[in-house]
């Protein structure tokens, strides 16, 4: 369940074009392609890494070769194919992903469901889809295979209660990538660190000598772009976002947003444009902002006070100003 996402976390250093290593001073930098995006690297040590390149596109490969849907032959879409009750074994990390995926699912009473793709794909918002609104009978024949309490989950495997039910973990995998690469790379001894993996980071430590955190720019979301809303000094902390802004058509003069809502099969109607989302966990983070903004600024802001989610939630009125609003525990979290 992929909402538009758009860059509104920038990370306050300089942004590579290439994949390169180098050592500068006291940091170590990889930059790079993948999943579509950007990642970028850097590690507070004078000291070159061995084979670091080599370690992080192995990470990546596992994620793609699990979790993509893009990978004929992934886990994933074996188990997307298999019909129902078939078993399908899970590595460690898919089954890892999974699992929170089924625990968000239920906490949010199914605002977060990576089983939603075919009522994106229903409603034009595909690769090529028809900009057009579907009948209230395919809607209703779609819901039947979407929800993700549909997806049976036990240690090493998972299998299907109803065959035609899809999953795709791009609102979760992405995030969880970026915790697997903090992981490797904490593994190799390092403790001061920052992985950015397309405005998903993960902030290991200190950015200095000094015990400064590493700074992230939370953006606000406009059509010209990005004004900065301020800097956070992130240390092992993530942050994430999941945005509804440029992705929509109009119909009969109303407006259709991708954003589709899981619970009922149309889109969601309310003022919520971008949710930003602080969690020790990129996986989390990624996934409690794309609940978010399924709910609305409404019910997300409660959401997120009920179970103490530090976010922050961007609002656009009919005058298209943007107003921001804070969770209790992003108020905490940010010193305010």
């Amino acid at each position: 369940m992929r909402f538009f996402k758009y860059f509104s976390i920038a990370v306050l250093i300089l942004a590579g074009t290439v994949y390169w290593q180098s050592r500068q001073t006291d940091y170590l930098r990889l930059r790079g392609y993948v999943f579509g995006t950007y990642y970028s690297i850097k590690i507070k040590t004078s000291q070159r890494i061995p084979d670091l390149s080599k370690i992080i596109d192995g990470q990546f490969a596992l994620v793609n070769k699990q979790m993509s849907v893009f990978t004929k032959d992934s886990v994933i879409n074996k188990l997307n194919r298999a019909g129902k009750g078939k078993w399908i074994d899970t590595p460690p990390e898919l089954h890892e992903v999974l699992k929170t995926s089924a625990e968000i699912f239920s906490q949010s009473n199914g605002a977060f469901d990576p089983t939603v793709g075919k009522l994106v794909r229903l409603w034009g918002f595909g690769p090529d889809g028809h900009k057009q609104a579907p009948s209230a009978e395919s809607i209703q024949k779609t819901m039947k295979s979407v929800g993700f309490d549909k997806i049976i989950i036990k240690e090493g495997k998972a299998s299907k209660i109803n065959a035609q039910t899809e999953i795709n973990l791009s609102a979760i995998a992405k995030g969880y990538a970026v915790d697997l690469i903090a992981s490797k790379i904490k593994s190799l001894g390092y403790t001061d660190f920052l992985v950015d993996i397309g405005g998903e980071v993960y902030a290991s430590g200190n950015r200095d000598d000094k015990g400064q955190g590493w700074l992230v720019g939370i953006a606000e979301p406009s059509e010209n772009g990005h004004k900065n809303l301020m800097s956070v000094g992130l240390k092992d902390m993530a942050v994430a976002t999941s945005g509804d802004y440029n992705n929509f058509y109009y119909e009969n003069g109303k407006k259709i947003s991708h954003t589709i809502d899981p619970v009922n099969g149309y889109p969601s109607e309310h003022n919520l444009v971008s949710a930003t989302v602080f969690n020790p966990s990129c996986m989390k983070a990624d996934a409690y902002a794309t609940a978010l903004m399924s709910m609305g600024e409404e019910k997300g802001m409660k959401f997120a006070d009920k179970n103490g989610i530090a976010a922050i939630l961007f609002i656009k009125n009919k005058n298209g100003n943007i107003t921001v609003l804070f969770s209790k525990q992003a108020k905490i979290f940010l010193g305010d």
